[in-house]
């Protein structure tokens, strides 16, 4: 293979230039046939369903003219009306299948994915690219702060557990110590 890749290929330029010219040639001479057969198609086509008009000279042939041709266009409506009808309840039924369809097949199934072990660091330098040098480490930009006790939180941890306040009041002799406190 190797070998067969170093090589150049056997047919020069000018020759491939000539086999070029040579097939648009015959593609413009098909191309004009096909035209020309057309052109005889649909002549031969308008002179079978469509004769020469005769135009009558009197009133009442005029007339009679007049209605056979409506009533062609009237049966050319009818059945451009029928080809919808038949369209529309195809493509009716293609919606239902294809709703039936997806019904069948039921939701999407994820594929199963393989677990991949990688760093937070390289998956943004696989996304970012190499230029861009991420460090994932957000802890480490931030500031030492001590934190002061407020009064309130003092008052809090003096309060002590709230379970214990309750248990002390639930029950009669809680009430008991709660009216006593007041009093």
């Amino acid at each position: 293979m190797g070998e067969d890749d170093d090589k150049k290929s056997k047919i020069t330029t000018a020759r491939k230039q000539h086999l070029k010219s040579l097939m648009l040639q015959v593609a413009k001479a098909t191309l004009e046939k096909e035209a020309a057969d057309r052109a005889a198609e649909k002549s031969s086509y308008l002179a079978e369903h469509c004769p020469p008009l005769s135009l009558p000279h009197s009133m009442q042939d005029l007339q009679e003219l007049c209605k056979k041709l409506h009533a062609k266009l009237d049966e050319g409506e009818e059945e451009r009306y029928d080809m919808e009808i038949k369209v529309q309840k195809s493509t009716n039924e293609v919606e239902d299948l294809n709703t039936k369809i997806f019904d069948l097949r039921g939701k999407f199934k994820r594929p199963p994915l393989k677990r991949v072990r990688m760093s937070a660091d390289a998956m943004l330098r696989a996304l970012l690219g190499s230029k861009h040098k991420v460090n994932m480490e957000l802890r480490a930009n931030l500031k030492q702060v001590k934190k002061e006790d407020t009064d309130k939180e003092k008052d809090l941890r003096d309060v002590g557990d709230w379970r214990k306040n309750i248990e002390e009041k639930s029950g009669m002799e809680g009430r008991k110590k709660m009216f006593e406190a007041e009093s």
